[in-house]
């Protein structure tokens, strides 16, 4: 662990045990060593553990009891809509498949209902921005860096032209999210243009059945593509390589 500021170490400390322990490097039901050998195999101070291990507990990877110990929490009692936590998941060399379907399931709860309200409430300024998501986003198709980083601004100025602070709130999850669904990849970003053309159609008419609907389409569109990947077939999905990303 790399020397620095406290709050420097107490993140250092964090994402490293985060990560053990979403990597099943550290079992669910483990109960972890006693504060001060933590502090020596993490080469932190003791305060730093105990920073570390309450950040934890509140994203739901750690419980904390008497006589218990402190002890790795199931998968199911984990915060999986944590910007951390997701991201530990998709460092793994694959992103297991059960969790990459819930995570597009998720989507399809969200940003149809997004689209709705954006299209009812959108002011000009939101508007634009979610227009000018689109154009980058035709313009990267070549790029698949470019269009990725497009894409990720389109659905997030959605959420924030819902104007709903609950549904805003959710920005982080839903980036998380949509990074996640770049894991695996095939050359299928233009396939999806046209639906996106839909949802910023049906917003810009404030038609919000239109927009709901135009937004389905882009994550079946996704969806459909995921299912009859091979690679979904098994276990785990490769990270993102080279070439033109998915547009989810």
């Amino acid at each position: 662990m790399q020397r620095g500021s406290k709050p420097g170490k107490i993140g250092a400390m964090v994402s490293a045990l985060g990560a053990a322990i979403v990597r099943g490097e550290i079992a669910s039901g483990t109960v972890l060593p006693p504060e001060p050998d933590l502090a020596e195999r993490y080469g932190a101070g003791r305060s730093v553990v105990r920073e570390a291990v309450k950040i934890l507990v509140a994203k739901g990877l750690l419980s904390v009891r008497p006589r218990h110990g402190t002890q790795v929490r199931p998968l199911h009692e984990w915060t999986l809509l944590d910007r951390d936590v997701l991201g530990w998941m998709r460092r793994e060399d694959g992103l297991d498949r059960s969790l990459l379907l819930a995570l597009e399931e998720t989507r399809s709860v969200i940003e149809p209902e997004a689209a709705a309200l954006a299209a009812a409430r959108a002011t000009p300024e939101e508007l634009g921005r979610i227009r000018d998501a689109l154009k980058a986003m035709e313009a990267g198709q070549n790029d698949p860096d470019a269009a990725i980083e497009a894409d990720k601004r389109f659905h997030l100025a959605i959420l924030d032209a819902t104007n709903n602070p609950i549904l805003r709130s959710f920005r982080g999850a839903i980036d998380t999210i949509l990074s996640a669904m770049f894991d695996f990849t095939v050359d299928v970003f233009a396939g999806n243009l046209a639906n996106h053309v839909a949802v910023v159609d049906a917003i810009a008419a404030g038609d919000a059945d239109g927009a709901r609907e135009a937004m389905r389409q882009v994550l079946g569109y996704t969806r459909g593509h995921m299912l009859s990947n091979p690679a979904v077939a098994g276990e785990a999905l490769p990270k993102r390589q080279a070439g033109l990303g998915e547009t989810p």
